[in-house]
């Protein structure tokens, strides 16, 4: 199983128990780590949506009591389940609406960085060959590729930008480590060659088949990268 189907089927269902899922899983560190967050969040939602109910209730009340409950119960429930659906449909098409507005992929970038730890732990050696059969089944990229190592690569994973596939990797800078993001074109997007927090600054280059944002702790790191980049990807 490729990555990026292994990665679909983790969002929707981490406990899937499917043969070649538990397969991908059992090979790769990053997946386990990735899988056991996704459980952890499930949980966390399980738990905040359990709601108890008295043990005793019943022993506690006469029956016209019980009557009473019964039917406010009811109320309430049907009251419920009304506003439950109201909210899902209010979330849904908000999602929808939010995976089809503009995309700053600045602020995008800064966001997985923070968010996926993971990848600035990571100490692989991955080639650039690899890389690229991932940037191969991305659409939109047409024939953009590596042609040679862009020093060295710790991560290579799949990741979204609001709806659009991309590619996460984690390369070797001068001081420390630099985060790449390649993300093919797209109208929604919403590029600024410079972006910063309080932690990291980035950059962003656009070529003829692809944005490509860098972020890192250091200015020279990104130049360092920027360089190698720019001389190995086409």
């Amino acid at each position: 199983m490729d990555e990026l189907k292994f990665r679909r089927q983790a969002y929707g269902d981490p406990n899937n128990q499917d043969p070649e899922f538990l397969e991908t899983l059992s090979q790769s560190e990053d997946n386990q780590a990735f899988v056991a967050e996704l459980k952890a969040l499930d949980g966390k939602i399980s738990q905040a949506l359990r709601i108890p109910v008295a043990e005793d209730l019943s022993e506690k009340l006469l029956l016209k009591q019980q009557l009473a409950v019964h039917h406010a119960q009811r109320k309430r429930t049907g009251w419920m389940l009304a506003m439950a659906a109201s909210v899902a449909f209010v979330a849904g098409v908000s999602f929808s609406l939010w995976r089809q507005g503009p995309v700053d992929l600045g602020q995008h970038a800064l966001a997985h960085v923070r968010h996926e730890t993971i990848a600035m732990t990571s100490d692989a050696d991955i080639s650039y060959q690899a890389v690229n059969a991932k940037l191969a089944s991305l659409k939109g990229l047409g024939s953009a590729r590596f042609n040679s190592q862009p020093g060295r690569v710790f991560y290579s994973t799949f990741c979204d930008f609001q709806g659009i596939e991309s590619i996460h990797l984690v390369l070797a800078g001068e001081q420390g480590k630099v985060t790449v993001f390649i993300v093919p074109p797209e109208h929604r997007v919403m590029l600024a060659e410079a972006f910063a927090d309080s932690e990291y600054r980035g950059e962003a280059i656009k070529t003829d088949s692809a944005y490509l944002v860098l972020v890192a702790e250091y200015p020279q790191d990104l130049d360092a990268v920027k360089e190698e980049i720019k001389q190995s990807f086409i």
